[in-house]
């Protein structure tokens, strides 16, 4: 072979090489790819059977079928979720999460009871700034494990539930309460004020963290209490949350003092707006939906919590059809619901809602999974960050198996998550791109100091009671 060969071949070489080069396009690097049967939540509720989600930083840069995806982008890691479903995280929409530390105290009362003689008087003796943190941190475990990967809370040092919140790596609407008489952090409205204008400060910006101001309650707080409160989130734009419409005597006693419903009298004072996120909503006629929906305040459903202290039951099916945007809640993992399950909530609520109505069509299996996504998030404002898996919104994922004898045959996605699957299936959990559970391990909080931390104050709450 001559040297005018050997030059010929690898001119021809090198233009072969070029064209199967110019046919393939280099796939875009990123941090992960999760992989499996993709609910998405998205406007047109698309699922993708063999699908992924491409995610990088914190945020959702795709979702859509497997094969189209995996020849664009290129994952730094992949998470194989083949086989399972891959969803969007639970938002758990109101709960007091350091009362886990008080599960159990006393149960089968009624919720005026259960506050004024148990509950206030426990935490009077009780809480503090150590028990907060605790408390939290166990609930952290809890939520993480049942797929929660947004929560909103209210109770009191709530700076120390965002410094915990933050360090287990979930995303946390924070509020910290106000009520009408001492309360363990701050004695005063005039040191609540102070407390919660500091706290709305330093959380700004924060990407996890949603610092709030919560009043309590129309019956636990005064009108300028209301009113000073509210007056305090906004000028910092942070959300305001409150219990509205939970038992009958507060309705009662609304009429009494103010001529008007809960909802109508906060709607007066100025309360209400598309930045209240209002739990339970129990006792709402006709004309207080149609002042929610048009406020746009967004309304927390908690079916367990209503029923064990037998509260009544939201209308749910009313409110949704008014357009309110309706999340679901556990509550506080005391007295009112013992845990902070909220798989056990999406099917609690569509069953109490079947046989309030008489009818099983009342609420159907994916009104309670958008309950417990989509529509918790537009519960809680904040559907344009979280809800859905889908481009821009933040990556918060969670995999669920189908390998458990529970999980099959499976016809039916939502039934399945509805109806089926518990949260002992739930198997990784991703908040704004990180793993804080893998194959049921959580890697953020020590789940064994956590546990031994419970036991010892379950001695020291007791002793405190004379329950010894």
């Amino acid at each position: 072979m001559n040297n005018r060969t050997v030059l010929w071949l690898l001119c021809a070489f090198q233009i072969c090489f070029s064209v199967l080069l110019s046919g393939q396009t280099a796939r875009e690097r990123v941090d992960t790819i999760v992989a499996g049967m993709v609910v998405t939540m998205d406007g047109q509720r698309a699922i993708y059977d063999d699908g992924a989600v491409v995610v990088q930083g914190d945020t959702i840069v795709a979702a859509g079928p497997r094969s189209e995806l995996e020849a664009k982008y290129e994952g730094g890691q992949t998470i194989d979720a083949r086989g399972k479903l891959v969803l969007p995280g639970f938002i758990n929409g109101h709960t007091h999460v350091p009362m886990t530390l008080f599960r159990g105290l006393h149960d089968d009362v009624t919720l005026n009871d259960w506050l004024y003689k148990y509950i206030f008087p426990a935490e009077a003796k009780n809480v503090n700034e150590e028990f907060v943190r605790w408390g939290t941190r166990l609930a952290a475990v809890e939520q993480i494990r049942s797929g929660v990967t947004t929560f909103a809370d209210m109770y009191y040092f709530e700076d120390a539930v965002a410094e915990e919140t933050k360090a287990a790596g979930m995303r946390g609407v924070l509020g910290e309460t106000f009520i009408d008489f001492p309360a363990p952090d701050n004695k005063t409205e005039a040191a609540m004020l102070d407390y919660t204008e500091k706290f709305l400060k330093r959380w700004q910006g924060d990407p996890l963290i949603h610092a709030a101001a919560a009043p309590h309650s129309i019956y636990t707080c005064s009108k300028k209490t209301l009113q000073d409160a509210s007056a305090l989130a906004r000028k910092y734009h942070a959300p305001i949350l409150i219990h509205a419409s939970e038992m009958k005597k507060e309705w009662e006693d609304s009429q009494k003092q103010n001529g008007m419903s809960p909802v109508q009298y906060l709607d007066q004072i100025g309360v209400l707006g598309s930045d209240v996120v209002a739990a339970h909503c129990i006792f709402v006629d006709d004309a207080d939906r149609k002042i929610l929906a048009d406020r746009r305040v967004g309304c927390v459903h908690n079916p367990s919590s209503n029923m064990m202290i037998a509260s009544g039951v939201s209308p749910v099916p009313e409110m949704r059809a008014a357009g309110v945007a309706v999340g679901l809640g556990t509550d506080g993992p005391a007295g009112s619901n013992n845990d902070l399950d909220l798989m056990e909530e999406i099917d609690l609520a569509a069953k109490l809602a079947k046989i309030t109505k008489m009818n099983p069509l009342a609420i159907n299996a994916k009104a309670v999974v958008e309950m417990a996504t989509i529509d918790g998030a537009r519960a809680l404002h904040m559907e344009k960050e979280i809800g859905s898996l889908e481009k821009g919104k933040k990556a918060d994922v969670i995999v669920i198996s189908l390998d458990e004898p529970n999980a099959v045959p499976m016809y039916d996605i939502y039934g399945q998550i509805a109806y089926s699957l518990k949260a002992s299936d739930v198997q990784t959990v991703m908040i704004g791109g990180r793993v804080v559970m893998k194959d049921r391990k959580v890697l953020t909080v020590n789940e064994e100091a956590a546990i031994a931390k419970a036991r010892e104050y379950k001695k020291r709450i007791a002793a405190s009671l004379g329950m010894q």
